[in-house]
């Protein structure tokens, strides 16, 4: 069996999201839960996981946590509700503006 690597999102006690990756998610939740941490949600503490992915490659669950980093709170809420279309949606206006900005 091979190694799973995990992308996921935590909603913090504030209602900020913080996205991560790891290869061990049980472990990593309970260490932020725990404030083993330190780190965005040592003081948004507890954290709920509200969303999590596996791949099969690190480099593929890190790809992954970067570009979500990079999105804005709706898209995240977008995917941590399954909510594919609207996602799309979501990207299409950012790329829209985007165009007519240039």
């Amino acid at each position: 069996m091979s190694k799973m690597y995990w992308v996921y999102i935590l909603k913090c006690s504030d209602g900020s999201y913080y996205t991560g990756s790891t290869s061990n998610i049980e472990k990593r939740i309970s260490e932020h839960q725990n404030g083993l941490i330190k780190c965005y949600t040592y003081s948004r503490r507890p954290v709920k996981l509200v969303f999590s992915e596996h791949f099969n490659r690190a480099y593929d669950a890190i790809s992954a946590e970067r570009q979500i980093k990079g999105w804005r709170r709706a898209k995240k809420i977008a995917l941590i509700n399954g909510d594919f279309d609207l996602l799309v949606r979501l990207s299409n206006e950012k790329n829209l503006k985007k165009d007519k900005n240039d």
